[in-house]
């Protein structure tokens, strides 16, 4: 479930945990895989390649009405995320992708 590569004409969705702010990137003790996919998503932007980013904190409606996402968290805990979806489907679940993976 791991091995995927991003293609420009595919969708990325990023359901994560609960984060104080959209990025997570708050406070005076910020995670650096927080800071690293702040940096990677803003440049695949840049460049033109949107991902869509979800807190469930600020987007619970999201969470609840993508029944993939919906099932995961009643079945596995909110301990489950940060998930990754290609294309509606779930490809990484508990870490964000890797730079070679995106």
């Amino acid at each position: 479930m791991t091995d995927f590569k991003l293609d420009t004409r595919k969708v990325m969705k990023i359901y994560d945990a609960t984060l104080c702010c959209p990025t997570g990137l708050c406070g005076v003790d910020i995670d650096p895989e927080l800071m690293r996919m702040a940096v990677v998503l803003e440049t695949l932007k840049k460049k033109g390649i949107p991902v869509d980013r979800f807190n469930l904190r600020d987007n619970p409606q999201v969470y609840v009405d993508n029944k993939a996402i919906n099932d995961c968290l009643m079945n596995e805990s909110a301990e489950v995320f940060p998930i990754t979806t290609l294309d509606g489907e779930i490809v990484l679940k508990k870490a964000y992708p890797s730079n070679a993976q995106i």
